[in-house]
């Protein structure tokens, strides 16, 4: 299967695509640490137990935004 996703702004095709295809899956397979990012599905950012449960679909838009630490 074949998933087409808008990624911050950026056409990703993933070929293959994970099955099932959950945001989790999906945020693994674009090589993001899901421990380091907050995630935002077509609009609303989804908290992080409910990633296993969330489908992502085909046309489908994610914004991913990666915790940095540092600062003094």
């Amino acid at each position: 299967m074949v998933l087409q996703l808008q990624v911050n702004g950026a056409l990703h095709r993933l070929d293959p695509a994970p099955e099932p295809a959950t945001l989790e899956a999906v945020i693994e397979a674009l090589g993001h640490n899901p421990l380091l990012v907050v995630a935002e599905h077509n609009g609303s950012i989804t908290p992080r137990r409910l990633w296993t449960s969330t489908t992502v679909a085909d046309d489908d838009t994610l914004e991913i935004v990666t915790i940095v630490g540092g600062g003094s």
